[in-house]
């Protein structure tokens, strides 16, 4: 296991910002590290990265005690926190150089401009980084984190304030960095789960309420009734809709579309309501609770 986390908990005065936290993160995994606001999701992370202490429990990273080996753990840990401190008035190259020194890494210049090519800083890396674009303030972030060759990253909403061309440009390149580490990221973006995550943590109100993969999180949250989405290659009159067997509601949502709402799952039974009536089916799909509205039921 890269990360392993037990029993921990974290108090602040009377206030547990966790409590009684425990998972493991194997390596090579990219795992989501899901919560509203407030939930811990910082706090743990910090921990993790071994800046704040834990009031109790265990933490360990690649086999060890990250309050016993703090500094020889942040050796094998890539940090990126949520506000990326960045030195405005340094150039790129000279930042990246100098973080570089700071972890001793051997071969400062080629590993300088081999990081500033990964993470996409080739036309930028003459720049002071305060005349930046978010984007590019992001990459250098990301760059830091990555310097010193870490097997395990920690990434704080990496893509918040990003355009929509820079989010899918930085979900790109965590996801090819997580093909050779071990990425720990947390998000409000439910796309960006669903596109580059294995599995799925969620903290609320500092405790782990979901540990599954993207897939099995998404059906924690069972349904009152099933939705299939079908489209028709012609309109038909929603009274003749209502007589198949088993409908217990209907909308139209465009043209030909139709939403229908039943307790069982009655697409052989819409096929055969086509077929009969000579109607073909375009598309039809068995619509299923969105991530994001898994996280919602499960945080509020």
């Amino acid at each position: 296991m890269s990360i392993i986390v037990k029993n921990v908990v974290k108090t602040y005065g009377k206030q547990n910002a966790l409590d009684n936290i425990s998972f493991s993160i194997d390596s090579g995994e990219i795992v989501a590290f899901l919560g509203p606001n407030g939930a811990g999701k910082s706090t743990m992370m910090k921990i993790i990265t071994g800046f704040i202490p834990q009031t109790q429990g265990e933490v360990f990273v690649n086999n060890q005690r990250i309050d016993a080996e703090a500094i020889e753990i942040r050796k094998q840990i890539g940090y990126l926190p949520e506000n990326n401190p960045l030195y405005l008035d340094m150039y790129v190259k000279e930042y990246l150089s100098f973080i570089a020194n700071l972890y001793k890494v051997e071969r400062t210049k080629e590993k300088v401009d081999m990081m500033i090519e990964k993470t996409g800083l080739t036309k930028e890396y003459h720049k002071k980084i305060g005349f930046l674009s978010k984007g590019y303030k992001q990459r250098v972030g990301l760059a830091q984190a990555l310097i010193h060759d870490p097997s395990v990253l920690i990434l704080d909403e990496p893509t918040t304030g990003l355009d929509p061309n820079q989010i899918v440009e930085i979900r790109d390149l965590i996801s090819e960095i997580g093909k050779e580490k071990t990425v720990m990221l947390s998000t409000h973006i439910m796309q960006e789960v669903e596109a580059i995550c294995d599995r799925i943590i969620i903290i609320n109100k500092g405790q782990l309420i979901a540990n599954d993969s993207t897939k099995n999180v998404q059906k924690m949250i069972q349904q009152d009734f099933l939705q299939i989405e079908v489209e028709f290659s012609e309109n038909i009159d929603k009274e003749l809709l209502l007589k198949i067997d088993g409908i217990n509601n209907i909308k139209n949502i465009q043209n030909n579309r139709w939403i229908i709402e039943s307790n069982k799952d009655i697409r052989p039974t819409i096929f055969d309501f086509a077929v009969k009536n000579n109607f073909q089916v375009l598309s039809m799909n068995l619509k299923e609770k969105s991530l994001e509205e898994v996280f919602q039921e499960l945080t509020l």
